[in-house]
């Protein structure tokens, strides 16, 4: 059994578009081949819609909603030609998530997919989310089932995104849960420096930690809750943000990063794992990697940069491949919903 297919992934942190093509092949086990991936990062126009979306009018989300699923067929037609991709089985499409409140029963990722499908012609899956969170469920991570089945020989993975999330096996089931955001909050610090991330965290490398700010940070309680449990651009406007107002700024980044390099190590000596996959745009920021490193006696694995940059996109792509087959594609172990499931709409 295989199935060639294409994987749209659109962080929170809003570096770009991932775009990945890829072979999945069953036997005994699934295994898998990157055949070409691309990050297209956002024009100026694009990045300010998408980071304002939260703020629309309902009218005005409806509208991005379609306009975002055009861009984003669009795109993904110029992927193909550019590359004169054939075979292609599905497309999957994560979407770009304004609104995440599983508590309240609902999660929005845009894009529709239908638009996608008007664009290429081929057979799109989309909405990923939103079934778990009616089931329950946290609607995340859903990479789990990817990590499962695609990258079991390493305890746990961990990817450094807009937010940081882990998945790793417990008592015989694949767990996973948010840890602490990362980009999300290092990325909009580092915006007041005119640039779009802190680059190898050398901007925070320069900075003094405020104890008095680390203290409150670690003291969230978001963080002593039990699995599953995952985090929302909400929940930082609530949590976060406030607390590093009249902070100067390399040393709110310098904090951060320790802060999020504590969180991690936590949840890593916390579950004695002996190696883990490291994967995500924060991978690239150093001093948060030597931080963590410092932390825990645990092997960090940095794979290569096609693993880095496009593993969630991937993951996405293997699970319209799943749903595709009706097989199940989202754990209940891992989000919290009443069972596991096979997730996405189809069109």
């Amino acid at each position: 059994m295989r199935f060639q297919a294409i994987g749209l992934m659109s962080g929170t942190s809003l570096d770009g578009l991932d775009i990945c093509f890829a072979a999945f092949e069953k036997q005994n086990d699934w295994n898998f081949q990157i055949l070409k991936a691309e990050t297209l990062p956002y024009p100026e126009n694009w990045e300010e819609k998408l980071r304002n979306s939260i703020h629309l009018s309902p009218e005005e989300l409806l509208e991005l909603h379609a306009e975002y699923g055009f861009y984003l067929g669009e795109k993904v037609r110029e992927f193909i030609d550019n590359n004169q991709l054939e075979h292609i089985d599905l497309i999957a499409s994560h979407g770009h998530t304004v609104f995440h409140q599983p508590q309240r029963k609902f999660t929005l990722q845009i894009g529709d997919g239908r638009a996608i499908k008007v664009q290429t012609g081929s057979p799109v899956i989309y909405d990923f989310r939103s079934q778990d969170v009616l089931m329950g469920g946290n609607g995340a991570p859903l990479v789990p089932i990817g990590d499962e089945l695609l990258f079991s020989e390493y305890d746990a993975c961990l990817n450094l995104g807009g937010f940081s999330n882990i998945s790793l096996k417990q008592d015989g089931k694949r767990i996973a849960f948010d840890i602490a955001p990362v980009n999300i909050v290092l990325n909009r610090l580092a915006q007041k420096f005119n640039k779009n991330f802190d680059e190898n965290g050398d901007l925070a490398r320069k900075g003094a930690i405020d104890q008095d700010l680390l203290t409150k940070l670690n003291s969230i309680e978001f963080y002593s809750r039990s699995h599953p449990k995952s985090l929302g651009i909400e929940w930082c406007c609530e949590h976060i943000f406030p607390l590093l107002e009249n902070i100067e700024t390399v040393n709110a980044m310098a904090t951060f990063t320790e802060h999020v390099a504590h969180q991690i190590s936590e949840v890593i000596n916390k579950n004695n794992l002996q190696n883990i996959l490291f994967t995500g745009g924060g991978t690239y920021n150093t001093f948060l990697i030597e931080k963590i490193r410092e932390k825990t006696e645990s092997a960090i694995i940095i794979p290569e940069k096609e693993i880095i940059d496009f593993k969630e996109a991937l993951i996405f792509a293997f699970m319209g491949v799943l749903r595709f087959n009706n097989e199940i594609n989202v754990l209940a172990s891992a989000t919290g919903s009443t069972a596991d499931h096979s997730s996405g709409l189809i069109c």
